[in-house]
């Protein structure tokens, strides 16, 4: 794919390439054209393509996981629309070098007409004092303002900051994306191993690519991690796919203890287990066991589910669910993800209902809308039937029976002062036996009125 920004299209200057620079550096994107994946919003028609090909953009603000491109995005922006590229960090920088940041844009503006993009990493870092001063220069368009973080914004940043950019996700670079992105550091020249004899095994650079697991960063420093420390036969590097191997070592999964894939997979996984998918639910609690989730949380999470998405259709799921939590407790990790895993596994392939968690939601909602029912009288306690009787209630209506003098332990009487019905049993599972019970009872009641 050809650039679409010729090198006299933009006003910024490539900096000298320094051997000593990482090759992640070296190869950073310097158009479009060479930033691997995200085309969901690159491609040709996208918002952002048309944005940045139109010059037409004030703020913006990147999120995803690392090594997925948010900072060479911006610096790419900066160079095709020709705008200086001011940087800040998050975690370092505070109100004075904001402040002096958006000094020096307001110069370049009077004296060369020259826009600044500035550039914040971290974004989310920055206390609520910090987003604030940069709220009127963004209003009056002082600097053209891009924010990176790998935390959703729309709960980590300030919302009126989020509300005057344009927010874009980044996704984790797939596999097919970065292959090319290794090849072309091999075969580049300039900035990458184009002056060196490398042979390269089909099946080393794929296992890298796979390995770096979406980023971008990772799989270059394997790469030169690789090369640099294979050495050469007749003046040929070979690289094998044990040397890729030994280059990237253990996967690391994308994941992040308190942010969007904490919350996705274990939402995928809680899922997975109510769509009854075993195999499914069980992936998600792999990744979250090998990313280093807490298992006690995991174990949360299944107690409530045993109760929420199964509930009266096996009501053995409950008692699984906690016996694994505190089995966890008891031998803890490694063998406790056993435990874990049976639990998954039954409550995945276990009947499901949700009508004892709808029929409370059904009553909660009617206590918040509607008027609070009075106890009827006979359900009262005895000082209370008392003070009722004293009153001059009748007689009749406080008089309470109890159940087990009946046959079947049953006899028909009302709890509530109105009929009202919440729990609507389900025909799955052992749900389908309390459900004929109930419709029994029913008849009994319908048959005692009339």
């Amino acid at each position: 794919m050809d650039s679409l920004f010729t090198p006299e299209e933009s006003s910024s200057k490539s900096a000298p390439i320094s051997i000593n620079e990482p090759l992640a550096a070296r190869m950073r994107p310097r158009t479009l054209a060479e930033i691997a994946g995200q085309q969901h919003i690159l491609a040709e028609g996208k918002l952002l393509r048309r944005a940045i090909e139109a010059d037409r953009f004030t703020s913006l603000i990147f999120y995803g996981p690392p090594g997925t491109g948010k900072t060479t995005l911006a610096n790419v922006i900066a160079r095709t629309t020709g705008s200086r590229f001011e940087s800040l960090n998050g975690v370092e920088s505070n109100v004075a070098e904001i402040r002096g940041k958006i000094d020096a844009a307001r110069t370049f503006a009077q004296l060369r007409d020259q826009t600044t993009v500035l550039f914040i990493d971290e974004i989310h870092r920055f206390n609520k004092a910090q987003q604030d001063v940069l709220l009127p220069h963004l209003e009056r368009g002082t600097v053209r303002f891009i924010g990176a973080t790998t935390h959703n914004p729309y709960f980590y940043v300030n919302s009126p900051l989020v509300s005057r950019s344009q927010v874009f996700q980044l996704e984790p670079v797939a596999t097919p994306d970065l292959i090319p992105l290794l090849e072309r550091a091999i075969s580049d020249k300039e900035r990458g191993f184009g002056e060196m004899e490398i042979t390269v095994e089909k099946d080393a650079l794929e296992h890298i690519a796979e390995k770096a697991d979406g980023d971008a960063r990772k799989a270059l420093t394997a790469l030169e991690l690789a090369v640099l420390t294979t050495p050469p036969v007749d003046g040929v590097v070979h690289l094998t796919h044990a040397i890729a191997e030994e280059s990237i070592q253990q996967k690391a999964v994308l994941y992040d203890s308190d942010g969007d894939q904490h919350y996705d997979t274990i939402s995928a996984f809680i899922k997975s287990i109510r769509g009854s998918d075993p195999d499914a639910a069980l992936y998600w609690l792999a990744k979250m066991l090998h990313a280093g989730e807490d298992p006690r949380f995991i174990a949360r999470r299944l107690v409530i589910s045993a109760s929420e998405d199964i509930g009266l259709a096996d009501s053995s799921a409950l008692q699984v669910a906690i016996a694994a939590q505190q089995a966890f407790e008891f031998i803890g990790m490694p063998e406790g993800r056993i435990p874990l895993a049976h639990a998954t596994v039954h409550l995945a392939t276990a009947p499901k209902s949700a009508s004892s968690y709808k029929a409370l939601g059904a009553a909660m909602e009617d206590i918040q809308k509607g008027a609070t029912l009075p106890v009827p009288l006979h359900l009262r306690t005895k000082f209370r039937k008392e003070l009722a009787e004293g009153s001059g209630a009748d007689k009749a209506a406080m008089n309470y029976l109890y159940s087990h003098d009946y046959e079947g332990n049953f006899t028909p009487q009302a709890y509530l002062p109105e009929g009202r019905t919440y729990y609507h049993p389900t025909e799955n599972g052992m749900e389908k036996r309390i459900k004929d019970r109930i419709e029994n009872w029913k008849k009994q009641f319908k048959s005692s009125d009339s």
